[in-house]
């Protein structure tokens, strides 16, 4: 089956209405991760069918509960989730934060390529980039912890921005391990077509 066939396929099963144009652009973002990878060694899953699956799936189901219209990806990698949340998201505007250059080349190629005029890859430490203004949501699911993403990230919000953390499993003592001056929103229960594993997003704010 085509990558556009078993696109199409999975937001169908996760009923999210997708435009020719988006799966164009998931396609063909999911065509240059597996090019580069090769490499660049950008992700550890190889085959652009499960990339589909666990890149770009798991990162668009998240997309209903985002709040707002300015993001920061931080960790992005290879632009996860940035990149498929930006593509059905396109009157968001999404920086997407990593320290490594080789992603951010990657980042700028997918940017020039994909005609993706609302993502801004940039090459920065977390605890060392300083935006002009906060953000609605600050998005990753790179940390080990919710506590280390709040204490890396606790400068990126504006006034009424919420921490978006993309998880496998929540583990109870991190819910409560969590620094005093945070509050937790909710946990949402995550489906990912065809993906066996556990998957929750906790939205959290400023006290």
């Amino acid at each position: 089956m085509s990558l556009l066939a078993q696109l199409t396929r999975l937001s169908a099963l996760a009923n999210i209405e997708l435009t020719d144009q988006q799966k164009q652009q998931l396609v063909g973002y999911i065509e240059l991760l597996a090019k580069w990878n090769k490499a660049y060694n950008l992700t550890s899953v190889r085959d652009p069918q499960q990339m589909l699956i666990r890149h770009i799936m798991d990162s668009i189901v998240v997309n209903g509960q985002l709040k707002g219209t300015s993001f920061i990806d931080v960790g992005t990698g290879p632009g996860l989730p940035g990149v498929p949340l930006a593509i059905v998201r396109p009157d968001s505007h999404f920086v997407l934060l990593d320290s490594l250059g080789k992603r951010i080349r990657f980042l700028k190629q997918v940017q020039h390529e994909l005609g993706l005029n609302n993502i801004e890859p940039i090459q920065s430490r977390v605890e060392e980039y300083q935006p002009e203004a906060g953000f609605d949501g600050v998005i990753s699911r790179a940390f080990a912890s919710l506590s280390d993403m709040l204490s890396w990230c606790h400068h990126l919000p504006n006034a009424s921005g919420k921490f978006y953390a993309l998880k496998g499993a929540v583990r109870e003592e991190e819910l409560t391990d969590l620094p005093d001056n945070f509050s937790i929103d909710t946990i949402v229960e995550l489906k990912v077509p065809e993906l066996d594993e556990q998957r929750h997003l906790v939205i959290l704010s400023l006290k």
